[in-house]
């Protein structure tokens, strides 16, 4: 037997058949309610495209296609730049940085060299003694 149900005071007999078919309807029946409407993400966008203007949609999307157009003509140039400048770099600029780096250390392999034979002082002095010139006559 079905346990009693209190009837609310003002409420017909069809409303009443309602509410308690609604209480007795199982979980899984209301559930299966809300998944009659299975639609994707990018469905319920296109739905709702519609109650935009024609204009305003033809708009947003020849914006949209610039925008697309635009951003693949910026990272095309983008690595192209990126390459040229590379390159360049490496030509152009990497040997002289190396061909001073070489430089430098030669100068400090000299004044090593002149600091073990003369004593510590002469390295320190950056010239060897009578490399100097003397000054010109006449000139101050």
């Amino acid at each position: 037997m079905a346990a009693a149900v209190p009837v609310p005071a003002g409420v017909g007999g069809d409303e009443l058949r309602q509410q308690l078919s609604a209480a007795l309807k199982p979980e899984e029946e209301i559930d299966d309610d809300d998944d009659e409407l299975d639609e994707t993400l990018a469905e319920r966008l296109w739905g709702l495209t519609e109650m935009f203007p024609e204009g305003m949609r033809s708009a947003t999307g020849v914006a949209a296609d610039c925008s697309l157009v635009l951003a693949k003509k910026f990272y095309s140039f983008s690595r192209s730049a990126l390459w040229i400048c590379t390159t360049s770099f490496m030509i152009l600029v990497l040997p002289v940085v190396f061909e001073t780096e070489k430089l430098q250390l030669e100068q400090q392999q000299l004044q090593q060299q002149r600091q073990i034979l003369l004593g510590p002082n002469t390295g320190m002095s950056g010239a060897m003694p009578g490399m100097l010139a003397p000054p010109l006559p006449g000139k101050i």
